[in-house]
């Protein structure tokens, strides 16, 4: 949905060529470099609370993504529901580990998984065309969220057992330093590609990001 809007909402919001590419940069950036973390606190805290918390703010990112006014409301609206996913992913596929018996029911359970989202992939890229076509980018976000909140009051009435929780440590620092760094690489590279290798910005920001990926 978010590809085939692109081009509705640099003309809704005056986002420019660079900047543009950052509705789906920094959604992937945050949701890849914290996906451990997430997975981590699943562990630590239980796959059905971050289940829970990772979808919730998933919804409300795509809430405010679909009312945004501006392009630096809609990246941070972006940046919150990478965060959202990264903690979702991971929490689903552990939960229906959990939840259903090894061999054909969690076989079929995994393999309705992976359909779903084969189909959701597939169908995004033509309802992504129609809304944005028809009605408008913002209804593409709009969608998930009377669709995220019959998840969480279905998952509220069907998972009533929290996975067994362990003891130990996240890395936070960890998780922060390979996204920021990252992130700050990619946008020297990005930005090198406009304002040329000698611009200040550039290298700041290219320099920045590999120091912090070192430290990593």
């Amino acid at each position: 949905i978010v590809i085939t809007g692109l081009p509705e909402i640099r003309q809704s919001l005056g986002f420019s060529v660079t900047g543009l590419s950052w509705v789906q940069n920094i959604y992937t950036l945050c949701f890849g470099g914290l996906l451990m973390l997430g997975a981590r606190l699943g562990d630590l805290l239980g796959r059905k609370r971050m289940y829970l918390l990772g979808l919730a703010l998933f919804v409300l990112a795509s809430l405010l993504i679909g009312a945004a006014q501006s392009p630096q409301w809609l990246l941070a609206a972006r940046a919150l529901q990478g965060i959202g996913a990264a903690i979702l992913a991971p929490s689903t596929l552990a939960l229906l580990s959990i939840n259903f018996s090894e061999g054909h029911e969690r076989t079929r359970a995994l393999a309705y998984y992976a359909a779903t989202a084969g189909i959701g992939a597939t169908l995004g890229l033509v309802l992504g065309g129609l809304f944005a076509g028809w009605l408008s980018w913002r209804v593409g976000f709009f969608i998930n969220v009377p669709i995220g909140i019959a998840l969480l009051l279905l998952t509220s009435r069907s998972l009533l057992v929290e996975s067994e929780r362990h003891r130990g440590a996240f890395d936070l620092p960890g998780a922060v330093l390979s996204t920021v760094g990252t992130a700050a690489l990619v946008y020297g590279i990005e930005h090198a590609a406009t304002a040329g290798w000698q611009d200040s910005q550039t290298l700041i920001a290219a320099a920045s990001g590999v120091a912090l990926l070192v430290l990593f």
